[in-house]
């Protein structure tokens, strides 16, 4: 039991965060708050905002979800190192996380060919036509 005691204690003390090279204790120092409003109205909807001495502004409205969850809609921005301005926009409900941002990298746009070829699945889904694992038409009208 003991060794299992140390090996927790030992796996914590490893885990701690370590200074670097870009973060140097003598270089931390506390970012004030400088506005932080809060409210819970103990059903389930609340809304809270808050902004930092440093630019980091956060905001979010929270209502009760149809399956038990929180639905939170809000935004977040912060500078980034260059001196550009960032900001995030998110929706969380019972369809998942959905962020919108310039920041968030998108996929490149379909092409031409691969579109058609999505056309002509969908087409033929309506039409009841199913493929085997080879590639086989399974079914024939």
């Amino acid at each position: 039991m003991q060794s299992v005691v140390l090996a927790c204690l030992a796996a914590v003390a490893a885990a701690a965060p370590q200074f670097g090279s870009q973060l140097d204790r003598k270089d931390y120092r506390p970012i004030a708050i400088i506005k932080d409003n809060r409210q819970d109205y103990g059903d389930g909807n609340f809304n809270y905002d808050f902004e930092t001495e440093n630019g980091i502004v956060v905001s979010a409205v929270g209502t009760p979800g149809s399956k038990g969850q929180s639905n939170i809609q809000g935004s977040y921005s912060f500078t980034l190192p260059d001196g550009t301005f960032a900001e995030v926009r998110y929706v969380a409900d019972e369809l998942g996380y959905r962020a919108e941002s310039p920041l968030i990298p998108t996929p490149h746009p379909l092409p031409a060919h691969a579109l058609e070829q999505i056309r002509i699945a969908e087409e033929q889904r309506r039409q009841g036509i199913t493929w085997d694992q080879y590639g086989f038409r399974v079914n024939r009208k």
